[in-house]
């Protein structure tokens, strides 16, 4: 059928009638649908749960910065007028551009803010109005939180913290009468992208069952083993809680020391091996490591007694009797990758304790062992907090890997959800496909006893930077009684592991230690390739008490970390033999790599 769509005068597209029609009936049946799936799920009385109405404990947290606000006005008083100053020059500096003249911004976005990058939010009046209003906004109501004295500092990092999901929330660039670019689409296609924007947030309730779960990547454009994590290589042990893959070789000759990677069990551990152009496992065996790498299931009810010390005998310990046996090689080199780091640390204390000797180095990917400043996680960790998240863990066996997904995506809001929600819903786009948010979206569940011991005894009490402080199988453990050569590895901008927090952990074991910082953030600082050459990185070969100081007297070099490392490494033990195949000692290969673990997805 011919489209009858044609422009009116204002520019405006008219949308076809018959198109229209079916995707307002498409909407209202889904939308129906999804109404009674949430309807099913409440309770008699109305609510999910019979836990409290703020689980988060926000609001006595907004209470107690109220109460101490109003006990010295002088401070907001000077906060507001200050505000209405600058409010008063935007209007006139507003007003003369209007009449053609120049006037400089009276706030203006970082360069690096994204939500502003459409040239009429400076080209246009009105729109730079608009953006210079929400800033000056976000700053005043920044500086009043921040310049409340007396409160406990958890609270004021909790209401600092919940003040920029507001301020973020709000933005201009989130609604689509105040977004230039949403304006400008609406025009072009008659609001069809509002009608696709429509049945992307309906999709996206489809899949979550109710709950929002925004697509952030083509979810059907990657294939496991088939363009992510792709390096060959073979499963050649599994128990309950992991699958251990042994890679095969690509040099003729490669260092006697086996080398093994356990990634955080709260991710997939294919990050290390996206694609091979960035991937740590292949570079690491084209320079003669023979790589084992830990890949940790996604648990269900089953194995909610699964406790931390479980992923330690289960994980590191036995796949270090695995290693022996496919290679006849004792002495392994082992690194850590965030939460695995911290369970690494945990395991050579425990090792240490035991007088076992398996492990002759140790590297740490931004890996914390003292969360005494644990960075913003932190605002998620009270008792409350605990309470109700422990409630919900128990009631089924773990914690969905959605929650923990939303939980990191809150500390980069701007750019893992709010974008989301312009391009998808607003703009009507269809995300693009993106290796590195198909896995940031592959997330995985946490088994109940695990989590709690996990956010309690390390997050909330901080006991393992205590000698004693925590006891595994019964042994209490002792970082300082470890006493192999550490490497750490931490990033600048980390969100997660702040370096600062991480590199605490140099002045609590006892043998030889580097400490390298690397620029950019999280995933993006480890997963830097030398082909690539992107982000910088800080060496010292001083440690002193601070990071602060170690930074004070660093290096920047160019370029990847990866070479640094491989230097460290390779010249505590040298000694090469001739490439080991999987299969070719006592463990039969049970699957080609990446393994049946690693593909169990949530949704």
């Amino acid at each position: 059928m011919a489209s009858t769509e044609t422009p009116d005068p204002a520019g405006f597209k008219l949308p076809d009638p018959e198109v229209v029609g079916r995707s307002m009936a498409d909407i209202a049946e889904r939308s129906q649908r999804l109404v009674a799936e949430w309807l099913k799920r409440q309770s008699p009385s109305g609510g999910s749960s019979g836990g409290s109405s703020d689980p988060l404990n926000i609001g006595s947290a907004f209470l107690e910065m109220t109460t101490r606000m109003m006990t010295n006005p002088v401070g907001l008083v000077h906060a507001q007028l200050g505000f209405w100053q600058d409010y008063l020059t935007l209007w006139q500096n507003t007003a003369k551009r209007m009449m053609g003249l120049e006037a400089p911004a009276v706030i203006d976005a970082p360069s690096t803010d994204r939500r502003f990058k459409d040239d009429a939010w400076r080209d246009n009046e009105v729109f730079d109005f608009v953006k210079q209003s929400y800033l000056l906004s976000a700053r005043y109501v920044q500086d009043v939180v921040k310049q409340v004295d007396g409160m406990d500092p958890k609270t004021a990092q909790k209401v600092d913290f919940y003040s920029r999901q507001f301020i973020d929330a709000m933005s201009p660039s989130n609604f689509v009468l105040t977004n230039p670019e949403v304006l400008r689409k609406t025009a072009e296609t008659g609001g069809e992208n509002l009608l696709k924007g429509l049945s992307n947030l309906l999709g996206d309730l489809e899949r979550g069952k109710g709950k929002l779960h925004i697509k952030m990547t083509d979810m059907d454009a990657f294939r496991m083993g088939e363009n992510i994590a792709v390096s060959p290589g073979k499963v050649i042990f599994q128990n309950d809680l992991m699958q251990l893959i042994q890679y095969d070789p690509t040099t003729p000759d490669v260092l006697k020391r086996p080398l093994l990677i356990a990634p955080p069990w709260i991710n997939k551990f294919y990050i290390l091996d996206l694609r091979p152009k960035n991937s740590l496992v292949r570079w690491a065996v084209s320079q003669g490591h023979t790589v084992f790498m830990i890949s940790w299931v996604n648990p269900d009810e089953k194995l909610a007694e699964k406790g931390f010390e479980d992923y330690m005998n289960e994980g590191y310990l036995a796949a270090l009797d695995a290693i022996e046996q496919a290679t006849g090689e004792r002495e392994v080199n082992a690194i850590g990758y965030c939460l695995g780091g911290t369970l690494l640390g945990s395991t050579l204390a425990y090792m240490a304790a035991k007088r076992d000797d398996r492990i002759k180095s140790a590297t740490f990917f931004v890996s914390m062992l003292d969360f005494a400043e644990a960075g913003e996680l932190g605002v998620f960790i009270d008792e409350e907090q605990l309470k109700a998240l422990e409630e919900k863990m128990n009631q089924r066996g773990y914690l969905e890997g959605s929650e923990m997904a939303t939980t990191f995506n809150m500390l980069r809001a701007n750019d893992l959800i709010w974008s989301f929600v312009v391009n998808n819903y607003l703009l009507g786009n269809d995300p693009f496909p993106f290796d590195l948010l198909y896995w940031n979206a592959d997330s995985t569940r946490m088994p109940a006893r695990m989590h709690s011991f996990y956010l309690r005894k390390m997050y909330q009490e901080n006991l393992l930077k205590d000698p004693g402080g925590i006891s595994l199988n019964g042994v209490p453990i002792d970082l300082g009684k470890i006493k192999v050569p550490a490497y750490f590895l931490s990033t600048r901008e980390d969100h997660i592991a702040p370096w600062r927090s991480t590199y605490r952990g140099t002045q609590l074991l006892g043998g030889p230690k580097r400490f390298v910082l690397a620029a950019s953030g999280h995933i993006a600082g480890v997963v830097n390739p030398p082909e690539g050459g992107k982000y910088s990185h800080w060496i010292n070969p001083d440690l002193p008490p601070t990071a602060e100081d170690w930074l004070a007297g660093a290096t920047e070099i160019a370029g990847s970390w990866w070479p640094d490392w491989h230097r460290w490494i390779s010249a505590l033990a040298p000694a090469k033999v001739p490439a080991r195949t999987p299969g070719d000692g006592k463990l039969r290969p049970l699957e080609d790599a990446p393994g049946s673990y690693v593909a169990v997805r949530l949704v």
